[in-house]
């Protein structure tokens, strides 16, 4: 794609997101507050696109979350506070100022050395972090916090020498958590549990798993195989507490068998 043409749809876009700002009842009073839960549910949406592999709806949603990031840097212009010019050369400036191996005299040929040299640069950038951890946001979801933070602590050198070594972490939790259970202790229990989460999710790490994505991937999986069995036991007028637990796991195989196809 030629840079004209780029530029020309980019600036056909802002100037009808500006027109809406005008003109629209709707997108006229919107705020940076009203219009965030919908900018977390367009995130979502897209992460939902992504892991689908379809080109289209990802396509989609991409331009649903540009639009939001249009329309932040819109309401901030009318305040005088900044613009999108202003947004584009802070994000310019941060990415050149993070990658010296790029742009200056550092040296990383490895993605694990690149890793290791942005905690570095991120320290000493102005306004930028003042510890290691505290770059990362306190609203992500769980599973995605534990993820950076078991990363951002590794990237620091504090992370097993072998990565077999993590299953024996994963054991101990395991065993606490069931001591915990077997002494009724509700408390204890629930922070042992929360040990083996975050030591599992320190496993998939590791071993170049994402543990929110493989979530959500069984998520949909399961959904996929429950509503196999749904239908079926609709076909067989059934409700599916009628059913047995054994003609369940039937249909559940069935499914296992047909969501490659």
């Amino acid at each position: 794609m030629e840079n004209t043409d780029l530029l020309s749809s980019f600036t056909k876009l802002y100037e009808t997101i500006k027109t809406l700002r005008k003109k629209c009842p709707w997108d006229s009073v919107q705020t940076p507050e009203t219009i965030r839960p919908l900018t977390i549910e367009e995130v979502y949406e897209l992460s939902d696109a992504v892991l689908k592999g379809n080109p289209q709806n990802f396509k989609k949603e991409l331009g649903d979350v540009l639009l939001h990031i249009i329309l932040y840097a819109v309401m901030e212009e009318e305040k005088g506070e900044f613009n999108l010019k202003d947004v584009f050369e802070a994000l310019n400036e941060k990415l050149v100022f993070r990658h010296p191996h790029i742009f200056g005299g550092y040296k990383a040929e490895t993605p694990e050395e690149v890793s290791k040299m942005w905690e570095e640069v991120k320290l000493k950038e102005k306004g930028g972090n003042k510890t290691v951890l505290s770059g990362i946001p306190n609203a992500l979801p769980s599973i995605i916090k534990a993820y950076r933070i078991s990363d951002k602590a590794a990237s620091s050198g504090f992370d097993w020498q072998e990565k077999s070594e993590v299953w024996n972490k994963v054991k101990e939790e395991l065993k606490e958590f069931e001591t915990e259970v077997e002494n009724m202790s509700q408390e204890h229990a629930e922070k042992e549990f929360g040990d083996i989460l975050f030591a599992v999710v320190n496993a998939g790490r590791l071993f170049g798993i994402n543990s929110d994505t493989a979530l959500e991937k069984t998520n949909q999986k399961f959904i996929y195989r429950f509503n196999y069995i749904e239908q079926k036991a609709k076909e067989q007028g059934k409700a599916l507490k009628q059913m047995t637990l054994e003609e369940m796991e039937t249909l559940w195989q069935e499914a296992k068998k047909t969501e490659s196809k």
